[in-house]
């Protein structure tokens, strides 16, 4: 469970770290998009949802909002890349029936975010990281929105994706490098707990 000061902090993440990393508000008049005043943020905020992230697996049913999609998606929009070549495609996909298509256990309501590029230059492997990086920032943003988020980069699911171009508007010169899950949480869950052990950090970093 999660103690009094836990409980303040994961309910104020959304608030400060929005407004921290990105600084904008989707505004849909006339489907315009509109930029407001970055402002400062909580860095406790901040550090506690990049630092008590979980990936996400049970979901409850409900749609994800369009403000909370486009924050979203402006999170991987800003996200840094090799000579801010800005190398990815984002295919936002709401369709249930696609979705389904794509992760057949999914919960009615999730959203799914296919990150794709051009795989066949000398940038290769550059593109792969920052469709990656990108995955990563939105996948943050849903946790700081209070949101339950999963990457998919196994053959079968991204296979899956890749078979449906067509439909999904992904063109042929494009292909899926990784599939991000977003969907709403059970009220319940334990955001802490939630989380999967790590590894020692004595055996993945090394001090010089």
């Amino acid at each position: 469970m999660l103690s009094a000061t836990e409980d303040y902090m994961f309910k104020k993440i959304p608030v400060f770290l929005v407004l921290f990393v990105f600084g904008l508000s989707m505004l849909h008049a006339a489907g315009r998009t509109e930029q407001i005043q970055e402002q400062p943020a909580d860095n406790a905020a901040v550090l506690f949802s990049i630092l008590h992230h979980f990936s996400a697996r049970d979901y409850a049913e409900g749609q994800i909002t369009q403000e909370e999609r486009d924050i979203i998606v402006q999170a991987g929009l800003r996200s840094t890349s090799a000579g801010n070549r800005q190398p990815w495609l984002f295919t936002v996909i709401q369709n249930q029936e696609l979705v389904k298509q794509i992760l057949p256990d999914a919960t009615e309501g999730n959203m799914l975010i296919v990150g794709s590029g051009i795989l066949g230059g000398t940038n290769r492997d550059a593109v792969i990281l920052d469709a990656g990086l990108a995955a990563q920032s939105m996948f943050i943003a849903a946790q700081a929105l209070g949101l339950g988020a999963r990457q998919y980069t196994n053959p079968g699911l991204i296979g899956r994706a890749n078979n449906l171009k067509d439909e999904l508007g992904i063109p042929e010169d494009h292909t899926a490098i990784i599939v991000t899950r977003f969907g709403r949480l059970p009220a319940d869950i334990d955001v802490i707990s939630s989380a999967s052990p790590r590894a020692d950090p004595d055996t993945k970093v090394i001090y010089k």
